[in-house]
Formats: structure tokens, C-alpha cells, sequence
């Protein structure tokens, strides 16, 4: 008897048999439902994160053997580009492995998806390949949960984390003296459509 997969809300149609298909094959593990999301979107074109997820060829293999381990998904080559914001990315990416959440070796793997996808220009989330920004709170709460809580107002992801590399750095780019009174403030905490 086949067991019904419960598909996660704004799931796109056309992902639909590949994210079923995934999570049949899903070892239980904490991300997996993220991964999949992640993987059908970069097959779709959606998001911005590159072949593998950004990832190198073994990391990935690595994750899809870990994650969906009885799946048969091709990979193709991966090709790794250099990377001109390499000293920007080490840093976003060393503030998120700072923060894990010491639960699960895939968060090492979540670390270098989620600082690739901050070298895109959307919305985290929508780099990411999730399919909102609850999935996005999600990742962020369970692989990096002392630095989720430290959102305490809901700012968007991607400003959040540049925010705590200038905070970290003792930097003030904003001109105002408090959020609640900067002009740009519907930028960094309102809806992310």
C-alpha cells in the first residue's frame, strides 16, 4: 500500500511528481522537505541557486545519498565558477555555521546553500527556490536558531543576516537612529511577496 504524501502549501504544479517523488524516497531527516523544495525549483529554473544547489558535486551527491537515499536522480556535472564576492560569502557563511544548530550534519550543507542564494538579488526565499517565506523561517529556525532568534521584529532574511555581519563588524550604514523611524523601513520589514 502506497502512503498519501501530504504536499507543503504553494506548492507550484509543475513540481508537484518531483517533490512527491523526493519525499517517498525522504530518510526522515530534519531538512528534507527544504531540500526537495530546493531541488524541484532549481530544476524548474526557480530561485537562483545554481546546479547542485550550490554546492560541490560531492556535497551534493552527499546530500541527495543522505536525504532521499533510494531516490534515482541524475546529477550532472557541477561547475564551479570563481566566485568575485568570495570574501563577502565567507563571511555570511561563517556567521551561519556559527549559529547551528548542532543537530544534524546537513546544516553544514544548508549553510552554503543559504549564502549562495545571498548572492542573488530576490527575496532569500525566493533565491532559495522555497515556496514562501514561511518555509524560509522555517530553515532559518530549525539549522540556525540563535541566530532566528535574534529576529525578533520579522526583518527580512537576507537584510537580517547583512545587518548582523555590520553589526558584528561595528558598522552603521543607516542613516536613522532606530528602525522605526527610518524612511526605508517598509523595505526591511514588510511583506515579502
Amino acid at each position: 500500500m502506497q502512503t498519501a504524501i501530504m504536499l507543503p502549501q504553494n506548492t507550484p504544479p509543475q513540481s508537484a511528481g518531483l517533490y512527491s517523488e523526493l519525499m517517498a524516497h525522504a530518510a526522515g531527516l530534519p531538512n528534507d522537505m527544504l531540500f526537495a523544495q530546493m531541488i524541484c525549483s532549481q530544476i524548474d529554473s526557480a530561485g537562483a541557486l545554481p546546479c547542485g544547489l550550490g554546492l560541490s558535486e560531492a556535497a551534493f551527491v552527499a546530500l541527495l545519498s543522505r536525504h532521499f537515499p533510494t531516490a534515482e536522480l541524475v546529477v550532472r556535472q557541477i561547475e564551479l565558477i570563481d566566485d568575485p564576492r568570495a570574501l563577502e560569502r565567507d563571511d555570511v557563511l561563517a556567521l551561519l555555521l556559527d549559529h547551528r544548530a548542532q543537530q544534524d550534519d546537513s546544516e553544514i550543507w544548508m549553510a552554503e546553500i543559504v549564502t549562495t542564494a545571498c548572492m542573488a538579488n530576490d527575496h532569500l526565499w525566493q533565491d532559495l527556490g522555497l515556496w514562501s517565506r514561511q518555509y524560509l523561517s522555517q530553515l532559518m529556525t530549525q539549522n540556525f536558531p540563535s541566530l532566528a532568534a535574534k529576529n525578533v521584529r520579522d526583518m527580512k532574511w537576507k537584510k537580517f543576516l547583512y545587518k548582523q555581519l555590520c553589526d558584528k563588524e561595528d558598522i552603521r550604514i543607516c542613516r536613522a537612529p532606530s528602525c522605526e523611524v527610518c524612511t526605508d523601513y517598509d523595505k526591511c520589514f514588510g511583506p515579502e511577496d
